[in-house]
């Protein structure tokens, strides 16, 4: 069977998890087909796990899991771009401002995202998420790019004022089953660069739309700075933060039948209608 390794390849290649009957299967995408691989998803493809069935499916026949359905890690960045920090009225950070999500919160890029009956201030946050690839501990800016297998999209659902209780957004981050992620891994040869456009609508209406040059601490940046203090290990998701134009304080927020469309130039696109749990 033939393989396909990630770290040879010169150009861009694109990877999802799809769901297959009661299990999960990573697929390579090409030219309008999806190649299934032996490994079970995206995190056991790039640990190694890269031999191909030679089956294909058809695009259109395939249903997205979570691109990483369990990471070791899921780090996420606050008040990353310049345009968020302004419209928060937040100081501009030192130092990267991070917290974490569960394996738990994290969905396919068109399932349904859940709103918990606790809170009406759901608010949507697109954000340019970085997949690792290799593992690293303290590595140098100038040698981040050797760990970053690609990147993808994530909307980072906030529960604004469970959010807002205390001085730790933990429990307005993570709730279960509200974090779209995927669809694709697209891998670094595709890097976001200076301006990749990001967005994101709301029945329609274009809420957010930036470019990536707006980041405060680049992919490079994170991460280094992560891996000071953590073993990066294949599989794990950095999302970066998000531009403005989120709810919060416009007194717009996601409701049932909300339909959330995220968007990453050349990493594809996110849709997602919003339920009641």
């Amino acid at each position: 069977m033939p393989t396909v390794n990630l770290m040879c390849h010169s150009f861009a290649v694109k990877l999802a998890t799809i769901r297959d009957g009661d299990t999960t299967r990573a697929v390579r995408i090409d030219e309008g087909e999806a190649i299934l691989l032996e490994a079970p998803d995206v995190r056991a493809w790039l640990e190694g796990i890269t031999n191909e069935t030679g089956e294909r499916r058809r695009l259109d026949d395939l249903e997205y899991a979570p691109l990483i359905p369990a990471p070791d890690k899921v780090i996420c960045v606050g008040l990353n771009y310049r345009t968020h920090i302004a419209e928060t009225g937040s100081e501009t950070p030192a130092y990267p401002t991070l917290f974490t999500k569960f394996a738990s919160a994290l969905i396919g890029a068109y399932d349904d995202v859940r709103l918990p009956h606790e809170s009406d201030a759901c608010d949507w946050e697109a954000e340019l998420t970085i997949v690792i690839g290799k593992s690293g501990r303290r590595i140098p800016v100038e040698r981040a790019d050797e760990h970053i297998a690609g990147y993808t999209i994530m909307n980072d659902l906030s529960v604004r004022d469970w959010q807002a209780r205390t001085s730790q957004w933990l429990q307005g981050k993570a709730w279960e089953r509200s974090t779209p992620l995927g669809p694709w891994l697209v891998t670094r040869d595709e890097s976001p660069g200076p301006a990749r456009e990001i967005s994101c609508e709301i029945d329609g209406v274009t809420k957010q739309k930036a470019d990536t040059s707006d980041l405060l601490f680049g992919p490079q940046t994170l991460v280094s700075y992560l891996s000071t203090f953590t073993t990066l290990v294949p599989g794990d998701v950095i999302a970066t933060g998000t531009p403005g134009g989120v709810g919060m304080g416009t007194g717009t927020v996601l409701r049932d039948g909300t339909v959330m469309v995220t968007r990453i130039a050349e990493l594809g696109e996110q849709r997602n209608v919003c339920r009641q749990d």
